[in-house]
């Protein structure tokens, strides 16, 4: 009777011990039931090294290690004179260029075209005075009162007015019709040359400041005000805290029930009232043997898959290296392909 009672309470023990080890091994390694995948990580982010495009000695730095920022704020801004000295010169040469091109479309001014005029009636005085002198000139020779030298500086003095006047009518005719359009083209070449200087000169100016370019927290400070920045020198390390992603991995026998875009649950030891909202964003085109800091020695050489799945964060409250705790509903319809299943504009947990 003692030898049964202890084989029965053996085998109590070892069924015990069994589904024990059952509900371990479902908890650690997938589903929890045939509708659901829960599966564990950590939170992970994304960092970017922000640097100047531009080379010169930082002036001033706008935030510490740690300061939250938001997009478009300024973080920090270079010495400027060198690079406003040569925006200004650019500014005057399209000014300059401005003036040319439109005093040569306008054309002759009124008055210009009256000076011609005044100018050909003039030549033309002068042209019959030419002629009245050298006609006498000629009729004092024939009379022996006039040498012929005289006759000749006369008749010289007749082609310079011929000449004159002829002059005068071409620069009136030019006045009427106006610049050439070749003129007009080369000035029209020429401004949209300064333009072209001038937006140079304007990227270089506002290349002399730093701006954050999404929403996130400063994770590193590297470089000092007096310190020479280049855009090969970050002078921050940006944390983009928002959207954050749980890594995690997956069984092969799962993943043909998982598609990008579908939705999920995230929850953390440290805000166990909360639930996040998040979306798979990511699968592992490639299998990999289970990391040794996530399973236990019986599961590391199992293959599986990384995924990665995304998590409205608004209020900074997961952190790298965060464990979490994944759970994504089986029974959701597969959404298309690149679909985003959350937006993280305006978004709260529960």
């Amino acid at each position: 009777m003692n030898s049964k009672r202890v084989v029965r309470a053996s085998l109590i023990l070892l069924v015990a011990a069994l589904a024990a080890a059952g509900w371990w091994y479902s908890r650690h390694n997938g589903a929890q039931d045939g509708n659901r995948l829960v599966l564990y990580g950590n939170v992970d982010i994304r960092e970017v090294d922000l640097a100047f495009n531009n080379s010169e000695h930082i002036e001033s730095l706008l935030v510490q290690e740690g300061d939250r920022v938001r997009k478009g704020q300024l973080l920090a801004t270079l010495h400027s004179e060198r690079a406003q000295a040569e925006f200004n010169a650019a500014q005057a040469r399209v000014a300059s260029q401005q003036a040319v091109l439109a005093r040569l479309e306008t054309g002759s001014r009124p008055e210009e075209i009256r000076q011609a005029r005044a100018d050909v009636a003039a030549a033309e005085a002068r042209l019959i005075d030419a002629e009245s002198t050298y006609k006498r000139t000629q009729k004092l020779y024939k009379n022996r009162a006039a040498s012929k030298q005289a006759v000749d500086d006369a008749l010289s003095g007749l082609d310079t007015a011929r000449a004159s006047l002829k002059v005068a009518q071409e620069a009136l005719a030019l006045a009427i019709e106006g610049p050439r359009q070749e003129e007009i083209d080369e000035a029209r070449a020429m401004l949209k040359a300064s333009r072209a200087e001038l937006a140079l000169a304007q990227e270089i100016l506002g290349d002399t400041e730093l701006y954050a370019p999404a929403d996130g927290i400063i994770h590193n400070r590297i470089l000092e005000p007096g310190d020479m920045a280049s855009p090969q020198k970050p002078v921050y390390t940006l944390a983009l805290v928002n959207p954050v992603w749980v890594r995690t991995y997956v069984p092969e026998v799962y993943l043909g029930r998982l598609a990008p875009g579908m939705t999920a649950e995230v929850t953390t030891d440290s805000y166990a009232d909360k639930v996040y909202e998040g979306w798979v964003g990511y699968i592992s085109p490639t299998a990999e043997f289970t990391p040794k800091n996530v399973e236990t020695p019986e599961l590391r050489t199992r293959l599986v898959y990384q995924v990665r799945v995304y998590v409205c964060n608004p209020q900074g409250e997961l952190r790298l290296g965060m464990p979490a705790t994944v759970t994504i509903p089986l029974d959701q319809p597969q959404p298309q392909a690149g679909h985003s299943a959350a937006d993280c504009t305006g978004a709260e947990t529960r």
